[in-house]
């Protein structure tokens, strides 16, 4: 079994961004990832602007009184005049600080008489005044090629003129499902049937990770009708993700099906919950339209070096992730694998998540030989209380839970010990 370090270097070494881009106006490109760097064309602010309602003034007309005549009034979005020597100027959150002006004075230090005022407080040059290009100047990457598209920094395009924004194409995800077990809600649950929960929680994250997704539903537990799905699957599609099937038993098809289509460059992780975590290609029919860019250099870490060139497709094969069965295990690996391979495709460089050091409000006694990925959550007192159940058929877990605490193999955790703890907001977005 891989060490889950060595694991995530050969699919982020497999993986490179896909071909495909697209020009989307900046209001709709939220959670896309751009395809090429966003330089300013001007100065942020464009102009000196105030940062307070007061009064702008010229520093050696204070040297002779702090009574000044108002010359004029200036309101955000307006064109001052320069500023007359020996006034001043009322002036707006926001608003152009007038040429001869050097710095301003908030009212509530002033004091207001008809058409002028006294200025009660002594400023320093540029007091209050936010300069041009304070923010941003004229030429800088504001956004860098493979960002992915917060609400905010499409608010940072718009403060430069930004209208529309050129993008990576969608990742383009099939996803299928294998078990004679599952059910849909809705349906009778039919004796030694379960609902198929990883249906839904899959593809909300590839959703809310922006893929394209084309869902197969539930195949059926034979040989010949998941290898024709995967046949179906790899034609037009960068990424072939199924749940289930990817054990050992008699009835777990997805592997030798794999196989027969393809092949298998990784199988079995050394992590719980999520050992059977298999990655590979299945090859595209003859001329069969491709959606995947594939290739890259292996990695430097010499574990992973021969296991990365051989898990790089061609251009006539689709990758492939199968995920575990068990709810936690599916939701856990997605997390932790396909998440980051899948923003890798779509261009985005910074794809680990960040991961915080808090105490461990509990004993874990038992170590386990492989990386456990353990549910906790944060206490009012600021440590990590384990949920107690940690099987991997208990989603409810996942839903109690605040995130993972990442535990090394064989170590037993100590009340009061820092513990590594990976946020679900950190694995969610």
């Amino acid at each position: 079994m891989l060490a889950t370090a060595d694991a995530l270097a050969i699919l982020l070494d497999a993986a490179r961004p896909i071909d495909g881009i697209e020009t989307l106006p900046t209001l709709d490109a939220l959670n896309r990832v751009l395809a090429a760097d966003v330089t300013s064309p001007l100065d942020v602010p464009p102009m000196n602007t105030s940062a307070m309602d007061g009064y702008a003034v010229r520093l050696a007309d204070l040297a002779h009184g702090s009574r000044l005549p108002v010359s004029q009034r200036i309101p955000a979005g307006h064109a001052p005049a320069p500023l007359q020597s020996g006034t001043a100027a009322r002036i707006f959150t926001g608003a152009t600080v007038p040429p001869g002006a050097d710095a301003v004075v908030m009212q509530e230090q002033t004091e207001a008489a008809g058409d002028e005022v006294t200025i009660v407080h002594r400023p320093q040059t540029g007091e209050w005044i936010t300069a041009q290009g304070a923010d941003i100047r004229q030429g800088a990457v504001i956004l860098p090629a493979g960002t992915r598209l917060t609400p905010q920094a499409l608010g940072l395009a718009a403060s430069v003129g930004c209208a529309r924004l050129a993008v990576r194409r969608r990742v383009k995800v099939a996803v299928f499902f294998t078990g004679d077990e599952l059910t849909m809600p809705g349906e009778p649950l039919k004796p030694g049937a379960i609902y198929n929960s990883n249906r839904f929680t899959l593809r909300g994250l590839l959703e809310k990770l922006g893929c394209e997704v084309t869902d197969y539903g539930i195949v059926a537990d034979r040989l010949e009708a998941t290898r024709a799905t995967l046949r179906e699957a790899a034609r037009a599609h960068d990424l072939i993700l199924t749940c289930g099937g990817v054990s050992v038993g008699e009835e777990d098809h997805v592997k030798p099906a794999v196989e027969a289509e393809g092949r298998l460059s990784m199988w079995q992780i050394a992590m719980k919950p999520g050992k059977p975590l298999a990655f590979g290609a299945v090859r595209r029919a003859a001329g069969a339209e491709g959606a995947a860019s594939v290739g890259a250099e292996a990695s430097s870490s010499a574990a992973s070096a021969a296991s990365a060139a051989s898990a790089t497709p061609t251009a006539a094969e689709t990758f492939f992730i199968g995920l575990p069965g068990n709810p936690v295990s599916s939701f856990a690996t997605f997390l932790l694998f396909v998440r980051p391979f899948v923003l890798r495709l779509a261009g985005v460089q910074a794809v680990v998540p960040r991961a915080l050091s808090l105490r461990a409000d509990f004993t874990q006694a038992k170590a386990d030989r492989r990386n456990e990925f353990l549910r906790a959550r944060v206490n009012a007192a600021g440590g990590l209380d384990l949920f107690a159940n940690q099987s991997s058929a208990v989603l409810t877990s996942t839903v109690w839970g605040d995130g993972l605490i990442d535990n090394p193999p064989n170590h037993a955790i100590s009340a009061g010990e820092t513990v590594r703890f990976i946020p679900f907001s950190e694995l969610l977005n």
